[in-house]
């Protein structure tokens, strides 16, 4: 059984997916355009953290990011290689989506690869088919040729 926990990254079971996830962006984009958080910016003030576990089996985490317009970015999404093709990325951002949703947030926003970076297709197909839409650059970023900026609009929940 799959389930969801807000968790610390930091913890030693999330160690392996946290350093995956690290080790993909730095393979995966130019370092000029990576935007990816270690532990300590997962911590910071304004973000929460989720894992995402079979049993006692970490496999994948997403994280928040309270953003001062009233939207959210979602940081951090990232499943286990090994654990790829169930569906769990998916898992992951409607968790995310219900959450904010429920919280009052208007919007979910992201930063994600750009078209030319094929490691990505799958994470933006992924988005699109959740209904995000892309969009200029999101709070705190500036435009940049490597970066796909993604919106989902949320309605208030009720």
């Amino acid at each position: 059984m799959i389930e969801i926990r807000q968790a610390d990254p930091g913890s030693e079971d999330l160690r392996p997916i946290i350093l995956a996830h690290l080790a993909h962006s730095w393979d995966a984009t130019p370092q000029t355009s990576n935007h990816t958080l270690d532990v300590d910016a997962l911590r910071a003030p304004g973000i929460r953290f989720w894992a995402l576990y079979e049993g006692e089996r970490a496999l994948g985490c997403g994280a928040l990011k309270a953003l001062p317009d009233g939207t959210a970015e979602v940081k951090s999404v990232h499943v286990l290689e090994a654990a790829r093709g169930r569906g769990l990325a998916r898992v992951m951002m409607t968790h995310l989506a219900d959450l904010a949703q429920a919280e009052g947030v208007t919007a979910l926003v992201l930063e994600t690869g750009a078209a030319h970076l094929s490691e990505y297709e799958a994470a933006r197909k992924l988005y699109e088919a959740l209904g995000y839409s892309y969009c200029g650059p999101i709070h705190g970023y500036a435009p940049d040729p490597n970066s796909a900026f993604m919106r989902l609009a949320l309605e208030p929940a009720g």
